[in-house]
């Protein structure tokens, strides 16, 4: 049976994650920009705890706030350490849970979950964990900026699949094409996704395959989850009001 957990995904994609994109760096900028203007803070001691390959916690790095990134991918954490380090900005990064963050109580202004990171827990119980994680690790009335897909819309339809992305390198040489299939659960909720990358270098074309499983939490739901772990005022923003690319949940660690 193919390996599905989150770790042994985003391993198996740290290397080619930039692919996803159109143009990473530009992403980076842009997500780090709407996320500061979310904050409203300068030089804010920021946690982005599933950081991938630093499209966030780079581009908040560069908007000058002093960011900690932690991934439950080793290979994808180290990877943003150099993507930091590359850019000339200050970027710590570890590989740990999200269930089990390293870092003492009341640690942090902000924390990042960005995404579709949270719903690769399948379970209210590791939900809840992760979520408990956060709130613990802010300072009070410190801010969660935590995105996913638009799931109430995709639990409505449910989608096979997306449609693809095209990356092509400045020079013209490097090119990839990313879509993914989604296989739904008889619950309605979870799907098994395959991710595709089919990637051309010298004409030639190789096709990689990568597989997990997500748990399609609609937007009611996951801020119930969140107030429960001591959030106040959970509120969903949306990509047409705050430019970025998924939905936002923005709420404050309670008093």
């Amino acid at each position: 049976m193919p390996e599905t957990s989150a770790a042994h995904f985003y391993d198996e994609l740290a290397d080619d994650y930039h692919l996803i994109y159109a143009n990473w760096d530009a992403s980076v900028r842009r997500q780090g920009d709407v996320l500061d203007g979310l904050m409203g803070q300068d030089h804010a001691a920021v946690l982005d705890c599933s950081c991938g390959i630093g499209t966030q916690a780079i581009g908040l790095a560069l908007r000058g706030h002093r960011v900690t990134g932690t991934d439950l991918s080793p290979r994808a954490a180290a990877r943003a350490a150099r993507e930091a380090a590359r850019r000339k900005v200050s970027l710590r990064t570890a590989a740990a849970d999200m269930r089990r963050l390293p870092f003492p109580d009341s640690r942090f202004d902000t924390v990042v979950c960005a995404d579709n990171s949270l719903p690769h827990l399948l379970t209210e119980q590791d939900v809840h964990a992760a979520l408990a994680e956060m709130r613990r690790v802010l300072r009070p009335a410190g801010l969660l900026l935590l995105s996913t897909r638009p799931y109430d819309d995709l639990l409505r339809d449910r989608p096979t699949s997306t449609p693809p992305q095209v990356h092509r390198a400045a020079d013209g040489g490097e090119r990839a094409v990313t879509f993914q299939l989604w296989h739904w659960h008889e619950d309605g909720e979870h799907y098994d996704l395959e991710h595709f990358q089919l990637l051309s270098a010298g004409g030639e074309w190789r096709v990689k395959v990568r597989r997990t499983v997500y748990w399609a939490l609609g937007h009611e739901r996951l801020a119930a989850f969140v107030t429960d772990a001591g959030f106040a005022e959970p509120e969903w923003r949306m990509p047409q009001e705050t430019g970025f690319f998924q939905p936002l949940l923005v709420a404050r660690a309670g008093e």
